[in-house]
């Protein structure tokens, strides 16, 4: 499926010229038919399932309790 720079930004939450960018940039693939440029879609699902994947070891990483510093105990 396909994307217009409008639909892409609105998919992505950003806004229109930050997609533009990102596509001069080479960093969004899209294909330009002579008046605009089609983005296709299936190029996002693998960055949304990284974004997941990092959220979930994320608040694993914080869920964590904090050692305890072996120094606090010292009786100096």
């Amino acid at each position: 499926m396909y994307l217009t720079i409008q639909e892409a930004a609105d998919y992505l939450s950003l806004n229109e010229e930050t997609v533009k960018s990102l596509i001069l940039q080479k960093k969004i693939k899209a294909l330009f038919d002579g008046d605009s440029y089609l983005i296709n879609k299936d190029q996002f699902t693998t960055h949304f399932e990284q974004l997941e994947k990092y959220k979930q070891l994320y608040e694993e990483y914080m869920k964590e309790p904090i050692p305890e510093d072996p120094d606090v105990k010292d009786e100096d």
